[in-house]
């Protein structure tokens, strides 16, 4: 065992110094800490620059007919009703099916969306003192008993396109305008109608060209109160301009394949519910429209309020 001169030199001193008289916890001057030590460049967490911050998940509101996908269910249809909370779908088989209006909850073209409850339309915009058709707005205009005369068109598209552009005309007029679910059996349905004087009858017809079947059908009707029109185009949704949808041009669809399913297909919309929700959306007044379909409306028009 040591004396106690021999454990005061071996005692480390309270202050030790490195040789050129800097105390051995200063480096420069300045004391050597944790502070000291860590890199200028980088904060506490040198991983904090590779983050990328999250993707925003767009809202969509739930409008009527959009075709969107159940994300994690697979389940794929379009909106037919939204509530607070819920949104219905409808598949193409019919099937419905409710679902929350969860955050990300469906998939539009193959992104997220969290669908929202739409608001409430506003009204469409049209020229001042003009309906979607061009002719002169009648404000507040009394409601009438509907005229005994007619319109018919060949589907349901037809009928909620001449709804959007002369949609006012025929409410003033105090004309209906009825879906036929097709012209193969014209004849017949105009004789059960029985058109007269005061109870005429036009009718719109798809694809009216010489040759076509629709021609062979309309030539078996000859009541002279009754006026068949048509336009050339194969469906009416070819009636609407292509730049009212942003689109070159209508593509041609091979011959067996559903026309529908086929510019669908081309387009890369979903189905024909999608494709008729684009293209009905497009239509704000007669501007977005081919010329003979303008001109056989007004023709029809003309005729049953004559």
């Amino acid at each position: 065992m040591g004396t106690s001169t021999e454990r005061s030199r071996t005692r480390p001193r309270s202050t030790p110094f490195r040789e050129g008289g800097a105390p051995a916890g200063e480096w420069g001057g300045r004391a050597v800490g944790s502070d000291a030590v860590r890199s200028r460049d980088y904060g506490t967490d040198v991983l904090a620059g590779g983050r990328r911050p999250k993707r925003a998940i767009p809202e969509l509101p739930a409008d009527r007919d959009l075709v969107v996908e159940v994300a994690g269910d697979g389940f794929c249809g379009a909106v037919v009703d939204c509530a607070k909370d819920v949104v219905t779908l409808e598949d193409r088989r019919g099937r419905r099916r409710l679902f929350p209006l969860a955050p990300a909850g469906f998939l539009l073209d193959g992104q997220p969306v969290t669908l929202v409850r739409p608001r409430p339309a506003a009204p469409r915009k049209s020229r001042p003192g003009r309906t979607a058709s061009g002719s002169v707005a009648v404000p507040d205009a009394p409601a009438r008993v509907a005229r005994g005369s007619r319109i018919w068109v060949e589907g349901l598209h037809d009928a909620a396109l001449v709804e959007r552009v002369w949609g006012d005309d025929l409410r003033v007029e105090a004309v209906v305008v009825e879906p036929l679910d097709g012209v193969d059996d014209l004849a017949a349905r105009v004789r059960a109608f029985a058109p007269e004087r005061g109870r005429r009858l036009g009718v719109l017809v798809d694809h009216l060209v010489p040759g076509s079947k629709e021609s062979r059908v309309v030539a078996r009707v000859t009541d002279p109160h009754v006026l068949v029109v048509g336009h050339p185009y194969v469906d009416v949704w070819q009636a609407v301009k292509p730049a009212a949808l942003g689109i070159a041009g209508w593509p041609e669809v091979p011959r067996g394949l559903d026309w529908k399913d086929g510019v669908c297909r081309a387009l890369g919309w979903s189905d024909p519910r999608d494709g008729w929700r684009r293209v009905l959306g497009a239509v704000d007044s007669y501007a977005d429209l081919e010329v003979p379909l303008l001109r056989s409306m007004e023709e029809l028009i003309d005729f049953v309020t004559g």
